[in-house]
């Protein structure tokens, strides 16, 4: 970068958010270029959506929250967009089933590309010109389409899984099998008041505001994510029938479901394997165990005579392993797997829901949820924080998400 233009990136704000916008937008388009047509429509099950479904949203964001409200005389690409597009926000008007985005054959991919860049073009002319709201609002949803980003790779191996032919994602970087650097034990923790959660005065997300202080005994996290070596020997431990490890609900959804093993492992004979985007390959003994559910991940630490971290006791470990005077042993905080705490996806205290429909992004979803913190190898670079607050569902098992253990200090 010249010196002329961090000058003018210091000066105008508007050209730095521009490059950004570029940036993102052409990311989600490079994740679809190992793709065909027929893969980015794939729908699987409906709680994931097909690829191409992903692009014409996060365009679908932008094109309502900011050049139909914002624009004068701007018309939008197709008005029939604004109920196939829409996810959940009711404030803004009807939408199309989710279970059913597969049977979208029209718009095809082709002219879903066209509609994103009308869209691109629109916005570059705003951004130039956008003031603090609305450059606000244009972060949002370059951080909106940056969970899309990760969601669409783990919805594509979800739908690729379902192929016998156990597909190859072209992109080595994303989901490859990596070992992990494995940090034996415990890292301790000293109790006392801490303060948690975002002051907002950089981009964060509604529901990681407003920052407050938390009591926390002493407590111990463990150094390494969980391996699938170590899950596997609760496997051949009988963990999965054994019914006192489990959560009433989690027993329930293991033999509903006839849950035996975390999703995208695959026994043939004696031997295990594993499916990523990268396909079919041996079992990793000594990868994180990834693509379990909380109710896995907490009946694991029942058998280990641990339990799972509070999502407080997680932020704070974070905050002493990156920023402490004496920084922790605590590895893979941010990448490998989203790590499950005991959280509940609640409001912090003090929390309000903005105005307006975008009010929906967060705040509905404030029931019957758990938390995780940290990131994965598929979240988009420069999109993690101390402070992220993920949420899923405690029987989901297609997100990216592992086990970090955690024991009071007594233990």
């Amino acid at each position: 970068m010249s010196v002329a233009l961090d000058a003018q990136l210091a000066t105008d704000p508007c050209i730095g958010l521009l490059q950004k916008y570029r940036q993102v937008r052409q990311y989600s388009q490079q994740l679809i270029a190992p793709l065909s047509a027929e893969d980015c429509a794939l729908q699987a099950s409906d709680f994931v959506s097909p690829a191409k479904w992903h692009l014409a949203h996060t365009t679908w964001f932008f094109e309502t929250f900011i050049l139909l409200e914002m624009v004068t005389g701007y018309q939008p690409f197709n008005g029939q967009y604004q109920i196939l597009f829409n996810s959940y926000y009711n404030g803004i008007g009807e939408q199309f089933a989710r279970p059913k985005r597969h049977l979208l054959s029209r718009p095809g991919l082709s002219e879903i590309l066209n509609y994103r860049q009308k869209v691109d073009d629109a916005m570059a002319q705003f951004i130039v010109h956008a003031n603090d709201a609305q450059r606000a609002l244009i972060e949002l949803g370059l951080n909106h389409e940056q969970q899309h980003q990760e969601l669409l790779l783990m919805d594509l191996k979800f739908c690729f899984y379902q192929n016998p032919l156990f597909p190859v994602y072209e992109n080595p970087k994303l989901d490859a099998p990596v070992s992990l650097i494995h940090h034996q034990g415990f890292q301790s923790f000293s109790g006392g008041l801490f303060e948690i959660g975002n002051n907002g005065h950089d981009f964060c997300f509604d529901n990681e505001t407003p920052k407050h202080q938390t009591y926390l005994p002493a407590f111990q996290l463990s150094r390494s994510l969980v391996s699938n070596g170590e899950y596997l020997a609760f496997i051949e431990d009988g963990g999965y029938e054994q019914a006192l490890l489990w959560l009433s609900d989690g027993w329930a959804w293991r033999q509903q479901h006839h849950v035996t093993q975390p999703l995208y492992w695959v026994k043939r004979g004696n031997d295990w394997f594993e499916y990523s985007l990268q396909g079919l390959k041996a079992l990793n003994l000594n990868q994180a165990v990834s693509h379990v559910s909380f109710y896995e991940a907490h009946a694991f630490a029942q058998w280990k005579h641990c339990r799972l971290p509070t999502e407080a006791q997680w932020e704070v470990a974070a905050q002493q392993t990156l920023y402490g005077p004496h920084q922790t042993g605590l590895a893979h905080m941010f990448d490998h797997n989203w790590q499950w705490t005991q959280s509940a996806y609640q409001p912090y205290p003090g929390f309000k829901t903005p105005q307006g429909a975008v009010g929906e992004y967060n705040g509905k979803f404030m029931c019957n949820q758990m938390v995780l913190r940290g990131g994965c190898d598929l979240t988009p670079a420069q999109h993690s924080r101390i402070t992220y607050r993920n949420f899923f569902y405690p029987q989901d098992q297609w997100p990216k998400t592992g086990i970090r253990l955690a024991k009071d200090i007594n233990d």
